[in-house]
């Protein structure tokens, strides 16, 4: 970028990115000329007549079609109506003053949010009788993936053993930088294409450097969409493994699913992406005939509303959900603070993240014979005993010279040893920096005591960064402290899978309740996405062999997805809400060994659906649910009115005309799976409608874990359905048998037969009904 001074943009990034915890994205606002018109469901069946009127729309304001045409950026024309086009602000003025227009917003930036994954997930190919077989292994189902682009030539996308394309794609494949459609798509990749105007006019710097290599075209240059999208849908590839650890199986969740590639991030900065391209490729991949959406992409608090195009994927994903395409957003990567989560929009289905069954234990041997435990991906030249040290510092703050994020070291004193910090922030950057400064300065590893996560950070040119909490760490520094000439040996990482570890939610998967929206529940489930191994692009820094590791929500996004995939596949009839709530009743809130989950934190806790919304993901249940809470535009209608939206930004959304009623709806009424009650005072009663999708002759009977200080009662206690009773509906009443402000409490309602327990989360907190002014 030579010595031209940064936009101040790109300023807010770097921070965003030097805070961040994994490759999840934040949204930051940019001051461009390029503004989104949006205009709301589209009047015409014709596209070209609807990019027709975008141009006679634009000439109006700037004088004529031919400047239209120039300043035009993209015509959105198949999902929904609106343009993008470079504007002054005045013009932007006045086109959102015109008849038709819903909203003309600025261009806005988003950044980016395996061997034993399925196994855990009980996806396992060597048994017959479960939804991965039953499903052809998603074959026909085409997902569409939102991303950086595709390495192509990994394994990972072969298409041997595939049919034919399905008949109901209508998308194409296009050539592009050391991109070749005709020999880079096949039966596999069947549609690639890219997505850049949007970010290049807010941009303004060369897009290919040599610190961020890129390619225009759908080529990956920076391996987050090559990673997400082989977790979602890639082939088997055997005898994988990562620097010899993790060694296994690789493949997707729906191994016989197609991927539709829509570059729509780039490698600037960790991967940026501009709204005006996201909402061109939902418009594009709405009219191509993806089944599925997968989208590892978000932006920082505070949220936008559901119905504000900055947003723009709260929007696009709307007008997708709305024609029965399911789409699967990342929660975030901002926890383990609550309100953090992203995505909120209930037409979402928004994933946290979990470790699943698997640990690197990597061994320290202290020369007074005791030997700790940490973590790391460390598999190097072994490190014989040899010194260790730890930088005192001097003055009014004796510990600072110790902290990892701003290490103070004595090159004397440390070339040949082995270090030891103690980091006060989480992110990645910090321990990466920590390294960089201790190789610097002639040292030979790096021990980080710091808030526990699995999430591993590997340091570069096989140097041990290995990973313990603060009791470990303090005790090591005790030993230090007590000899003269302290010594550590350091030993390769391991593999340890199954019943000894227990799966948890993940330290930085972002937490509920939403900040917009406290009553509709997010997350709404959870996936493996810490330490996850897929292909790559071979551009991939922590590359091995075209496969690495990456932590994230990010990556529990493609697990869903291609869980998704599968059911569609088996249930080609049910809506994106109907397969969201196979999902939630039927996640896991329990471990292997049946105890209850916990969530990584400080200090770690029992887990709740802040957390985890319905649990961990289990497939083979959510193939046969028994029930659904179903949802369809009425029930999102409700929602948009009870947030108390205009009824003319409403109209404009769902195309069709709406007029919210004088008395706000309550979000209560929501057929969520899920009860979130966010200020109980003494009682509140609500409903939920269930439709049978089991046997026709089933009946269920209610089982209620009421949360502390609650009762809760639900009427009728019983449903019967048969062949001509599809759906029931059912009252839940839930009172405070005494008013506290300590927070929520959890319980669950739970709908049972022979087959099925049909499970839905409930949270609830009271609110004391004395004002402040009461009390003084």
């Amino acid at each position: 970028m030579g010595s031209n001074p940064l936009p101040s943009f790109v300023i807010v990034l770097i921070l965003l990115v030097l805070n961040g915890q994994g490759p999840m994205t934040a949204k930051v606002e940019a001051k461009s000329t390029v503004h989104i018109v949006y205009l709301g469901e589209r009047q015409h069946g014709d596209p070209m007549r609807v990019t027709d009127s975008h141009h006679d729309l634009l000439a109006t304001v700037v004088g004529s079609k031919e400047v239209a045409s120039d300043l035009m950026v993209y015509s959105y024309r198949h999902g929904f109506s609106g343009f993008a086009a470079k504007l002054t602000e005045s013009q932007a003025q006045k086109l959102s003053e015109l008849p038709g227009v819903v909203r003309v917003i600025q261009n806005s930036l988003h950044r980016l949010q395996t061997t034993r994954s399925w196994d855990f997930l009980g996806l396992s190919s060597h048994y017959p009788n479960h939804v991965l077989q039953n499903s052809k292994m998603g074959d026909g189902v085409i997902i569409g993936v939102f991303d950086t682009g595709i390495w192509p030539e990994s394994k990972a996308f072969s298409d041997e053993g595939l049919g034919p394309i399905p008949s109901h794609w209508k998308g194409v494949c296009k050539s592009g930088d050391q991109f070749n459609a005709a020999t880079h798509c096949n039966r596999k990749i069947i549609g690639a294409r890219w997505f850049i105007d949007g970010f290049l006019a807010e941009y303004g710097q060369p897009l290919n450097t040599s610190d961020d290599p890129e390619f225009l075209s759908p080529r990956d240059a920076n391996g987050h969409g090559t990673h997400t999208s082989s977790t979602a849908s890639g082939a088997y590839v055997r005898n994988v493994s990562y620097r010899g650890l993790l060694s296994g199986t690789v493949r997707g969740g729906a191994p016989r699913a197609r991927l539709a590639i829509y570059k729509v991030c780039w490698n600037v900065l960790g991967g940026q992406c501009a709204s005006a391209d996201i909402l061109k490729a939902f418009d594009e991949a709405i009219h191509d005939g993806v089944d599925v959406l997968s989208l590892s992409i978000g932006y920082s608090l505070p949220l936008f509303s559901d119905v504000d195009e900055r947003d723009g994927i709260a929007t696009g994903s709307f007008h997708a959900v709305a024609r029965g395409i399911t789409v699967v957003c990342g929660a975030a990567n901002e926890g383990p603070s609550a309100q953090t989560v992203q995505n909120t929009a209930p037409w979402i289905l928004t994933v946290a993240a979990s470790t699943m069954d698997r640990a690197l234990p990597t061994p320290i041997m202290l020369g007074n014979n005791k030997t700790f435990l940490g973590r790391a991906i460390f598999t190097g030249k072994e490190k014989g005993f040899t010194g260790l040290t730890y930088p005192e510092g001097t003055g009014l703050d004796p510990t600072s010279a110790g902290a990892c994020q701003s290490l103070s070291l004595n090159s004397t004193l440390v070339a040949g040893k082995v270090v030891l910090c103690f980091a006060s922030v989480t992110g990645r950057v910090a321990v990466r920096l920590a390294a960089a400064t201790v190789q610097e300065a002639g040292g030979i590893g790096l021990i980080i005591a710091k808030n526990p996560s699995d999430a591993l950070i590997e340091c570069r040119d096989d140097f041990p960064c290995i990973e313990v909490d603060y009791e470990i760490g303090t005790r090591i520094l005790y030993y230090i402290r007590s000899t003269k000439s302290p010594t550590v040996k350091l030993g390769h990482s391991k593999t340890l899978v199954s019943k000894p570890v227990s799966a948890k939610v993940a330290f930085f998967s972002s937490r509920g309740p939403s900040s917009i929206a406290p009553e509709i529940l997010k997350p709404d489930i959870t996936a493996p996405g810490v330490n996850i191994l897929a292909a790559t692009s071979q551009l991939d820094q922590w590359m091995d062999g075209g496969y690495a590791i990456h932590s994230g929500t990010s990556m529990a996004t493609p697990h869903v997805s291609g869980i998704v995939a599968l059911l569609k596949a088996i249930h080609p009839d049910w809506s994106p809400a109907a397969i969201k709530s196979a999902l939630v009743t039927t996640a896991r809130t329990k471990d292997a060994s049946g105890f209850p989950l916990f969530a990584e934190g400080s200090p770690k806790k029992l887990a709740n659906p802040f957390d985890f919304g319905g649990g961990i993901v289990n497939p083979n249940g959510a193939a046969d649910p028994g029930l659904v809470y179903d949802m369809g535009l009425s029930d999102y209608i409700h929602y948009l009115c009870a947030m108390g939206y205009n009824n003319s930004a409403i109209s404009r959304l769902t195309g069709q005309s709406t007029a919210c009623p004088a008395e706000k709806p309550s979000f209560l009424d929501v057929n969520l799976p899920s009860i979130t009650i966010s200020s109980l005072r003494t009682s509140v009663t609500l409903t939920r409608t269930v439709t049978n999708v089991g046997s026709p002759n089933s009946i269920y009977r209610a089982d209620i874990e009421p949360p502390t200080g609650m009762t809760v009662t639900v009427k009728p206690h019983i449903l019967v359905f048969n062949s001509r009773t599809k759906k029931i509906s059912f009252n839940v009443t839930v009172c405070a048998t005494k008013q506290v402000n300590t927070g929520y409490f959890f319980g669950s309602l739970t709908w049972r037969n022979e087959q099925n327990a049909v499970r839905i989360p409930l949270s609830v907190k009271t609110e004391i009904l004395e004002s402040y002014a009461d009390d003084n």
